[in-house]
């Protein structure tokens, strides 16, 4: 049996559960993910944390300070997350993947290329053209950043995630180097799509999500 066989007969016995939080402050959010991957067992399931966050600022844990140009009022703190500073805030769908990736036999890098191409065909499905890079993971249209991703692997196991711009401010993003670039744009699908519907993409997001990590 070839090990893509025996992963997904062995995620087809698993379950992954969906949380929905609605808008939630990051930093509590944060502490709740770190005791979830320390608490966990290997009966535990796997959980894809759906969310929003109030208007804030992230430096990973390789973060430099001087990348945060002029934050103002929105809050900055400092993670455990890979990856430089981002921007999380209303209109953002932000999703936390915790899971046990010893069980699911795949590597952190495997993952971001997972939850990078699901975001570019997910976006293909509207017609717009994006990719991947390899030197700065996230999801680029035209050169403009339209997801990021960040992760932590814990005892085998991951936390953080991905966001995807969807229909928010995209001005805080002017007052940092988004992700540690000078001059990198952002972009969102409200600009690129009439008519989204937040809920919707969510849900399309998840199904194709669901589908790579062979849980359907």
């Amino acid at each position: 049996m070839s090990s893509e066989k025996h992963r997904s007969v062995e995620a087809e016995e698993m379950e992954l559960i969906v949380r929905y939080l609605g808008q939630v402050d990051h930093q509590q959010t944060w502490h709740d993910m770190q005791r979830f991957t320390d608490e966990r067992t290997e009966a535990s399931a796997d959980e894809l944390w759906v969310l929003q966050h109030p208007p804030v600022y992230t430096l990973g844990k390789n973060g430099k300070p001087e990348h945060v140009l002029n934050p103002r009022s929105i809050p900055v703190i400092n993670v455990d997350r890979g990856g430089q500073v981002t921007y999380h805030g209303p209109g953002q769908i932000v999703i936390y993947t915790l899971l046990d990736l010893k069980r699911l036999r795949i590597g952190v890098r495997e993952l971001v290329t997972i939850l990078e191409s699901t975001i570019v065909e997910l976006l293909a499905g509207y017609g717009i053209e994006a990719g991947a890079r390899r030197d700065a993971p996230g999801v680029y249209v035209n050169g403009d950043k339209i997801a990021a991703l960040g992760l932590r692997v814990r005892r085998g196991c991951s936390f953080h995630g991905l966001a995807f711009n969807i229909d928010m401010d995209l001005e805080p993003f002017t007052r940092i180097n988004p992700c540690g670039y000078e001059g990198l744009k952002v972009t969102q699908l409200k600009d690129l799509v009439e008519d989204i519907d937040i809920e919707s993409v969510v849900d399309d997001l998840l199904r194709r999500l669901k589908k790579k990590l062979n849980y359907e």
